[in-house]
């Protein structure tokens, strides 16, 4: 058990009614618009600054840009996310359009990740079923820790994992049914056309820009964004209650934001149907009933890190 900050749960939450389920479960297209306005407003805002300052004084001095960008671009993942569970809008199309434009951008294929995504609701915590922890092997030394946090592993295995997709043609992973194989592939192929479109046109431009404002941001983005994942369930028990095997991590009006009110997870994935907008109304209604709540993300960081090193410790 992680000993980031918890507190004793009170009476079992009764399950709400549906009719809080229902009024708090409203998508809005124009929530979603705002949110992902500002998100890839940020994004294009710092690229241009990137742009100016690298040819203007030298790409050294656009590097601490390139760490902003970082943020911005990495915590896409968040509106992938929210599209793959079809709240971040009302509009499907709009759902799935934000979602694919995301996920070509962080090198997640859209269709694959909501698959993987509904097993990890499913099995939670399951060490057996839950693709997070299939996927996630568990460090088996320091260097693996730090390799772990640093994020660049997760993101070889997934683009390594759509390469073979789109290679091969075969899909293997248990969490993807056999009716949707074919058009994994697919997804897989369209990904890899238009990652090879866009190196072509680099180079016939002579033009590196994609490589500061997108890849090296993605990449640097992970530091940040793969100790915020860690926080959501590591060190949680194992049980089928959201309300224990997931964190709700406080923190500030910035990383929500940004991350889409994904810190209240525990509200996340006890009610999966209510979208972003609605999870700080959500949170007022069951905060005393959560179990694991981190103090904010510096300090789940310490937790999960140690208890990685003591689960490791005691295998």
């Amino acid at each position: 058990m992680s000993t980031a900050e918890t507190h004793d749960a009170g009476p079992r939450l009764k399950p709400l009614s549906a009719a809080i389920v229902r009024d708090l479960s409203v998508t809005s297209n124009l929530s979603g618009a705002v949110r992902a306005a500002s998100h890839y407003g940020m994004i294009a805002i710092v690229a241009a600054l990137i742009w100016l300052v690298s040819t203007r004084y030298g790409l050294p001095w656009a590097l601490p840009l390139m760490a902003v960008q970082g943020y911005f671009v990495a915590f896409l993942f968040m509106v992938v996310h929210e599209t793959a569970h079809r709240t971040a809008f009302d509009s499907r199309a709009l759902n799935r359009v934000v979602g694919n434009l995301s996920a070509f951008t962080i090198g997640l294929p859209y269709e694959y990740y909501r698959l993987f995504h509904w097993d990890h609701h499913r099995y939670t915590q399951d060490p057996e079923k839950d693709p997070e922890l299939i996927v996630g092997p568990r460090p088996k030394s320091d260097t693996q820790l730090a390799i772990a946090y640093s994020g660049l592993l997760q993101v070889l295995v997934r683009i390594r994992l759509m390469l073979r997709h789109a290679i091969t043609g075969k899909v293997t992973v248990p969490w993807i049914p056999e009716g949707r194989r074919a058009s994994i592939v697919l997804e897989a192929r369209l990904y890899l056309a238009g990652y090879l479109l866009l190196l072509v046109a680099s180079l016939a431009l002579h033009s590196a820009v994609l490589l500061w404002v997108w890849i090296v941001p993605l990449l640097a983005g992970q530091l940040i964004l793969r100790p915020y994942l860690y926080a959501e369930h590591t060190g949680c028990d194992r049980t089928r209650s959201a309300f224990e095997n997931t964190r709700t991590t406080m923190t500030g009006r910035i990383m929500k934001w940004f991350a889409w009110n994904m810190p209240y997870h525990v509200e996340h994935h006890a009610y999966p149907t209510v979208p972003f907008h609605a999870l700080p109304k959500l949170n007022a209604i069951v905060d005393g009933h959560i179990v694991y709540r981190g103090r904010n993300y510096r300090a789940v960081t310490r937790e999960t890190w140690a208890w990685f090193r003591r689960q490791r410790q005691a295998t």
